[in-house]
């Protein structure tokens, strides 16, 4: 089970395959403040390109990347051409 000060993320599709190619884990724990942080701040932290990432999954429940992610949380990050997924959010990228 994840500690409670960080979060238990994974990456599904071409992002799995990218951090596979990197040689890097595909489900990491990743340090989360008290106070939260951002789905996208994650993304960066792992250093995943922002273009392939369409949304995320943050306790079996689908947010934009914007959405904050919390101590304990369990985070899975969707990568564009998943189907359906790229309607949910092109409507957020364009406000």
């Amino acid at each position: 089970m994840a500690d409670q000060a960080s979060a238990t993320v994974r990456m599904f599709g071409a992002l799995h395959g990218i951090r596979k190619d990197r040689g890097q884990p595909t489900e990491v724990e990743v340090d989360i403040p008290e106070s939260g942080c951002t789905a996208v701040s994650i993304v960066h932290r792992l250093d995943l390109p922002l273009e392939k990432v369409d949304g995320v999954f943050i306790n079996h429940k689908i947010y934009t990347l914007d959405h904050l992610v919390h101590q304990g949380d369990r985070v899975a990050f969707i990568p564009i051409g998943v189907p359906g997924s790229r309607g949910l959010f092109a409507s957020e990228r364009n406000h």
